[in-house]
């Protein structure tokens, strides 16, 4: 089954990413709401989930705010 936006509807789309990530109706403590919005543009049809997901990658991996290794503990930038 593909899950390109040219291959599927958004009521697809909107159920690949639920099924994809878990609950996101919101029964936990709004822990998903940010994951959900995430993918809105797949959802929406404008972006592919692979490009948000690069997106995402990218900026991890160069981000500020990652966890760095000090010694024998991991140490966030801030020194917390």
């Amino acid at each position: 089954m593909s899950i390109l936006i040219k291959d599927t509807t958004k009521e697809e789309r909107e159920r690949i990413v639920a099924e994809s990530i878990g609950n996101i109706n919101g029964s936990c403590d709004g822990c998903m709401s940010g994951l959900a919005d995430m993918y809105q543009d797949y959802i929406d049809g404008k972006r592919e989930i692979r490009d948000i997901n690069m997106d995402f990658k990218a900026h991890y991996e160069s981000g500020e705010d990652r966890p760095v290794r000090s010694g024998c503990e991991w140490v966030t930038h801030s020194g917390h």
